[in-house]
């Protein structure tokens, strides 16, 4: 067999797999209980490949400082930054640990992730996502951010763990279905999905032995929480992608990743060695207004305001208060959603400054730099047409165009709320390392 035909049934196999995954919700619980090698210990996970405290950028050290003092490991900022650079908390990337977080995707031990199964024949692997609220991990660290961060470890997860617990287990391949046909992209668009997965679990949480008030404050809670999903969405991503990796010969990417200061992507037939590039910084931007509290559940990110004729003269953050692309959540375009649906998310589109030309020409250039399309995922604008599936690196450097993530943007300074919402691509030179390695492993 040649290395092309090599190539090409490695490439079928990997997308093969993410297709017939069978993502399924399990559980909700602490991240040392659920995470296999969390242990005990002082350790908190990141968004992105690896990298050391001293290079981190402002939010991503800023949802540390918070971690520290959520666990109580340190009383202050100033003694929570003493004990991270001293090495007494030990940090690593999220998918190290078949794990992935939102923006600064920071997870400690006591914090609570979604568990996802992937119960496909001939898989079983199982993988972690943390909690996708729009201001810790944004880098904020406040009292009252830590008090959201209580309540969502002592009241919400418990009572949606028993929620789960009630129910069995949620298949999502379904509501995954359903949402992307509702006009979701499930990155920064999970409105339907969010709220197909809250109708599932408020009769199973009712039926739970919950105390009232608890019970009370998680169903409003959850039911107007409009990203809720985007955490279910990346584990599930995860579990199709870390199914597809390791597979001999393939080109296939299995993971894209920013920690603010570096972009790395994962090739299934690398193994997990990681190709690094400088992070992008996002394009095609719409800022929040300065000042304002931005809460996770709030419409459309709560960055409504920013197109309300009233709001125009309210100072907002300015490109120069942004920081680089940062966050695991590209794990969804890695398995098709996300960006690579722009076109798909008519009422995201404003956000992100973009027109819906623009976003058909996004969409339709992704389509190119894919092996093949998704058997399940049928998308309303591409003619029910399967998501693409499949991202080749062979593909992208013949091509010469980037796949393309919706994304929202932290501030480059730690403690800070969120700055806005864009687009960015992945660097070129990612890609084309990997390329190289591909070559001298395979081919010379």
């Amino acid at each position: 067999m040649s290395v092309e035909e090599k190539i090409k049934s490695a490439n079928a196999e990997v997308v093969r797999r993410m297709d017939v995954s069978e993502p399924v919700l399990v559980d909700i619980a602490p991240a040392r209980e659920a995470i296999p090698g969390l242990g005990e210990g002082k350790i908190i996970l990141h968004a992105g490949p690896p990298i050391m405290w001293e290079k981190m950028c402002g939010a991503q050290r800023g949802a540390i400082i918070g971690l520290v003092l959520f666990e109580k490991w340190a009383d202050t900022p100033k003694k929570a930054m003493d004990l991270v650079s001293s090495g007494a908390v030990k940090l690593a990337p999220n998918h190290h640990y078949h794990a992935v977080g939102y923006m600064a995707g920071a997870t400690s031990p006591s914090l609570p992730v979604w568990v996802i199964e992937n119960r496909a024949p001939g898989a079983g692997n199982r993988a972690y996502c943390g909690h996708a609220d729009s201001r810790h991990t944004f880098g904020e660290y406040g009292e009252d951010v830590l008090d959201y961060l209580c309540d969502w470890r002592d009241i919400y997860a418990p009572t949606l763990r028993k929620g789960i617990k009630k129910i069995g287990a949620i298949p999502l391949k379904p509501i995954i279905s359903r949402s992307l046909q509702m006009g979701d992209g499930l990155h920064s668009r999970c409105l339907a999905a969010s709220s197909l997965l809250a109708n599932t679990l408020t009769g199973p949480m009712i039926e739970a032995d919950v105390e009232k008030g608890h019970l009370l404050r998680t169903i409003e809670h959850v039911s107007n929480h409009r990203l809720i999903f985007l955490s279910l969405a990346m584990a599930s991503a995860k579990a199709m992608t870390d199914w597809a990796s390791n597979i001999e010969y393939s080109t296939v990417v299995v993971a894209m990743a920013i920690n603010g200061v570096e972009f790395g992507i994962r090739i299934s037939g690398l193994g997990d060695e990681w190709f690094t590039a400088p992070a992008p910084k996002a394009f095609m931007r719409s800022f929040v207004p300065l000042g304002v509290g931005v809460q996770p559940w709030e419409e459309n990110f709560g960055l409504v305001s920013i197109s309300r004729e009233e709001d125009k003269n309210i100072p907002r953050w300015t490109e120069d208060s942004a920081g680089l692309n940062m966050g695991d959540s590209a794990i969804t375009e890695t398995v098709g959603w996300g960006a690579n649906l722009l076109a798909n998310q008519l009422c995201f589109l404003p956000l992100v400054g973009c027109s819906l030309d623009n976003a058909l020409v996004l969409t339709n250039q992704v389509r190119e730099l894919t092996v093949s399309s998704s058997t399940n995922y049928a998308i309303p604008i591409l003619n029910f047409e399967g998501a693409p599936l499949g991202i080749d690196i062979r593909k992208i450097i013949h091509v010469g165009v980037l796949p393309v993530i919706d994304t929202g943007i932290a501030n480059k300074d730690p403690g800070h709320p969120i700055v806005g919402s864009g687009l960015a691509h992945p660097p070129m030179e990612c890609f084309k390392n990997a390329l190289h390695a591909f070559s001298q492993k395979y081919i010379n």
